[in-house]
């Protein structure tokens, strides 16, 4: 990078104002999570970084070192427990400081139509999906309300609005996120904005497999204005927006980061002579 490319890029990220701010990262492990992670230490972040995963843990905690030569606060969590959200809340404040962003991210996908899945199936996706938001915008927001305040972030899905078949539960569970965030942005206002990022048609370590079938990547990105799919640093890009002081008098909102692919249905529509 020449100097004046890495002058421009320090105006960028100390435009966002986020040098020296606490953010807490669920779903750290990979994909998005990695991808926000990144992002935000190079805005200067003191990050806290929440996985299940202790391996994928790792190797992201190591990447923040090395980008940004500031360590990061690794916590080994699974969010769809009470237990292990308050323990790795109380860790954090105790070797970060008090949370000012919370970047709830971390899900699971699971196929299966709604006549076959089980209860448990039913219940195993939204511990993590939507319950695990919960425990953990309470545990971090409870920071911000004690403290100067804060923004958090929630990460659903297009399938939030647009029904996903043989997913099980997974619309229901991102459709619920959106909900929360709605909730959270009445509670505790003025101290905490709350917002939702919806990304469509992106490849993540999840989604990595539909990919890999001969023909999807080109079919799916002609369905999307941008002729394209979206990359992990898409979705980063627009959280630390949201997060940032640059979006103060936005929450309640729900931004959609999809290449346009909602704004595709009509056209997808056969019209004779058109």
């Amino acid at each position: 990078m020449t100097q004046a490319n890495e002058s421009q890029a320090n105006q960028a990220t100390s435009w966002l104002g986020l040098d020296g701010r606490t953010c807490a990262i669920t779903g750290a492990g990979g994909g998005i999570g990695r991808a926000t992670a990144l992002a935000f230490a190079a805005a200067g972040a003191r990050l806290v970084l929440l996985e299940r995963d202790a391996a994928t843990l790792a190797t992201t905690a190591e990447q923040v070192a090395a980008a940004s030569g500031q360590p990061a606060v690794a916590l080994a969590c699974d969010v769809s427990d009470h237990a292990s959200v308050a323990a790795a809340a109380e860790k954090a404040e105790r070797a970060a400081g008090r949370c000012q962003i919370l970047v709830n991210n971390a899900g699971i996908l699971r196929p299966g139509a709604l006549a076959s899945i089980t209860l448990a199936e039913w219940n195993a996706l939204m511990s993590v999906n939507l319950a695990g938001y919960f425990l953990c915008a309470q545990a971090f927001g409870r920071q911000m309300l004690a403290g100067s305040g804060g923004a958090i972030v929630h990460i659903a899905s297009i399938a939030a609005s647009e029904p996903q078949g043989a997913s099980g539960a997974y619309s229901v569970s991102k459709a619920g996120v959106a909900m929360l965030s709605r909730l959270i942005a009445l509670e505790w206002g003025p101290a905490v904005r709350s917002n939702v990022v919806s990304p469509g048609l992106v490849e993540t370590p999840m989604s990595q497999a539909f990919y890999e079938v001969e023909g999807v990547r080109e079919r799916r990105s002609a369905m999307t204005p941008a002729k394209r799919i979206g990359k992990p640093q898409d979705i980063a890009d627009a959280i630390l927006f949201l997060a940032s002081e640059r979006a103060s008098f936005v929450t309640g909102q729900e931004l959609m980061v999809d290449g346009g692919f909602s704004q595709m249905l009509m056209s997808l529509v056969p019209r004779p002579g058109y």
